[in-house]
């Protein structure tokens, strides 16, 4: 073998030992929760419930969450009852998030955000709670609270079961301005839930209440 082809050789064998040790210290992907789709439809109305909470692959500490919530009624062309929200959101360390960005319902308009998001999970157990506040005259503070629990029944099939609340204050005027509770169980089948559903929903200074049974749909889409 001449001088020539022994550094090529040995350029090759550099080259790929190279080559081993980039790809054994690349960084490992983020990986991101599913989105979660449902809907719900029940005897007073036709609920959808979106939620999204991702990370930037390229920073992973920055990441978006998102909210939607809507509960048009039966028989009425206009929908008064929704709430959306979007937010960049910032890691401090793991399961404790800052918040901020936008919340929209059909009594304040847009107004802007500010919260912290606390969360847990393993593969039964998910919990998540976000207090809130508008950065606003008169604003509102809230505290949605979230929690599931999907143990394995079967090989294919888990019980679903999920107890969600969320409480509104308007700090301005200091009065109650709305709450929620969201129960439901069901069974889950790889990426698809169903099962019974109940939201018990209260409105203003005097909690009005309103309740809407039924059954429910979801997908978790990765």
């Amino acid at each position: 073998m001449n001088y020539f082809n022994r550094v090529l050789l040995g350029t090759a064998l550099f080259m790929s030992v190279l080559s081993a040790k980039a790809q054994e210290t690349t960084t490992p992907v983020t990986k991101n929760p599913p989105i979660f789709m449902e809907t719900f439809a029940g005897d007073r109305a036709l609920a959808y419930q979106m939620i999204i909470n991702k990370k930037l692959q390229s920073v992973p500490k920055l990441g978006f969450f998102g909210v939607t919530n809507i509960q048009p009624e039966w028989g009425e062309p206009k929908m008064n009852d929704y709430m959306l929200q979007g937010n960049i959101t910032y890691s401090i360390i793991r399961g404790i998030d800052l918040s901020g960005g936008f919340i929209w319902n059909p009594i304040d308009g847009i107004r802007p955000s500010a919260g912290v998001i606390f969360s847990y999970g393993n593969q039964d157990l998910l919990a998540v709670v976000n207090p809130r506040v508008d950065l606003s005259k008169n604003a509102n503070f809230d505290a949605l609270a979230l929690i599931e629990y999907k143990p394995k029944l079967t090989g294919k099939l888990n019980i679903y079961t999920r107890l969600q609340g969320l409480y509104t204050h308007n700090l301005g005027y200091d009065f109650h301005t709305r709450s929620y509770i969201m129960l439901r169980a069901g069974l889950t089948y790889k990426d698809i839930t169903f099962g019974a559903a109940a939201n018990l929903d209260w409105y203003g200074p005097m909690k009005t209440n309103q309740n809407n049974f039924g059954g429910f749909v979801a997908v978790n889409l990765f």
